[in-house]
């Protein structure tokens, strides 16, 4: 293994005060949510968005008008995108069984998979409207059977309110209720409820690190899909990989924002070159350029590998968000990894798809949690809850068996409660 391109920065991280800071912020806004509901969520969005809406609850005819303010072909394009993740999510949801089956006579043992009975799906904005991301968070839950969909997003005084694409795309998708709000103030309304929004079961969605702090300090009031960090991609190639591609791809990620990172493990020093090369000449190119340019330079890293063997090592120890392989047998090497959010096999696989249109979810696990956890899929919106249905058969069958595990614990009482089945 070689280091051939360094990042400036190994690892973003916050200066612990600016940490503190930011706990301390999202602390007092999650208690003004509490406390002032509707009135503190809309002075938190005219203080941090610059637009106070009418209402939290953005009305039924502003998003039947916002398809008027978007071309045709937005939508045309949402709906496609749509149609495929809804495709997936709902193949995804057939492979969830319930079980029911006799352990012994008269023991019968099983799970239901129950949906959650409502949930809040965040839509963070940023430099562009990202209705993507409303795609990703309102389907899955509308495919596992939630009941009640509420979705949010920040405004913009540009726009008056939430951008139009976004509110076409949360109609799209299926919510159930919208509402005008962004950030901490967003994720406190979702968790602890205001006057017009009765509080949700789930919190789901991307957001910055606020929004991030916020899902962290309402963990157990309410559920939530993960706490998400910046964007990470890993690319796996060798020789047969076409250098352009590589670095079109590499940049796709970099272009997220500052703190995004693309990781090359590549099997060769001329490659690694001309991918070098490629990269300054896509930046030429590139309307983003600049962004992507400090990024990758400060975040990226190009490693030459022994082998693609090693390559699959690194690619499982970093356990990246997105992982993409572009061998000349990606299928084969695909097999062996085990650690990424989501897996793109094949130079005709960039990220960028996954992002959009090929059908998987987008809402993916950061800095290093894919070793144990997945993206927001239908599973995420449901519970697996276990049953235990027993006869007399059964009840006298279990008794002294628990009765004796129940007394050496020394709880009588479940000792009692046993026997009385013998």
């Amino acid at each position: 293994m070689k280091i051939f391109k360094e990042a400036l920065r190994k690892k973003h991280t916050y200066a612990e005060g600016e940490k503190t800071s930011a706990e301390r912020t999202v602390r007092d806004i999650i208690n003004n949510v509490r406390d002032g509901g509707d009135k503190a969520v809309l002075d938190y969005t005219e203080k941090f968005d610059g637009y106070r809406p009418p209402a939290l609850r953005v009305d039924p005819d502003a998003v039947k008008k916002a398809y008027s303010l978007v071309e045709s072909e937005t939508a045309q394009n949402l709906r496609f995108a749509a149609d495929r993740i809804r495709n997936f999510a709902a193949r995804q949801h057939d492979a969830f069984k319930e079980l029911r089956y006799e352990i012994t006579p008269g023991v019968t043992l099983g799970h239901r998979l129950i949906p959650i009975k409502s949930c809040g799906c965040y839509v963070p904005a940023g430099r562009y409207p990202l209705p993507s991301s409303a795609l990703m968070s309102i389907i899955p839950a509308r495919i596992a059977g939630v009941e009640r969909v509420a979705a949010a997003s920040p405004a913009s005084k540009e726009t008056g309110g939430i951008h139009p694409a976004v509110l076409v795309a949360m109609d799209i998708a299926g919510a159930d209720e919208i509402y005008c709000m962004g950030g901490a103030q967003a994720i406190a309304a979702f968790a602890y409820g205001t006057p017009s929004l009765p509080p949700v079961d789930i919190i789901v969605g991307p957001g910055n690190r606020y929004v991030t702090e916020a899902k962290r300090q309402v963990a157990g009031t309410v559920g939530i899909d993960m706490l998400a960090g910046p964007s990470e991609a890993v690319i796996i190639a060798d020789e047969s990989a076409d250098p352009v591609w590589i670095a079109a791809d590499a940049l796709s990620n970099c272009e997220h924002d500052s703190d995004a990172w693309s990781v090359l493990l590549l099997t060769g020093e001329k490659l690694a070159a001309e991918v070098t090369a490629a990269i300054e000449a896509e930046l030429k190119r590139l309307a983003t350029a600049e962004l992507a340019r400090q990024t990758w330079a400060d975040n990226g890293r190009i490693i030459v590998v022994d082998s693609l063997n090693e390559a699959v090592q690194l690619s499982d120890e970093i356990a990246p968000e997105h992982l993409q392989v572009m061998t000349e047998d990606s299928a084969a090497v695909a097999k062996k990894l085990r650690d990424f959010g989501s897996l793109f096999i094949g130079r005709y696989a960039p990220v960028p798809f996954g992002d959009y249109v090929s059908g998987p979810n987008h809402i993916l696990p950061t800095s290093r949690s894919a070793r144990f956890s997945c993206g927001v899929n239908t599973l995420t919106f449901l519970k697996i809850s276990s049953f235990q249905e027993i006869t007399p058969e059964g009840g006298k069958f279990l008794s002294p068996h628990c009765a004796y595990l129940a007394g050496m614990e020394g709880l009588h009482g479940h000792r009692r409660s046993a026997e009385l089945r013998g």
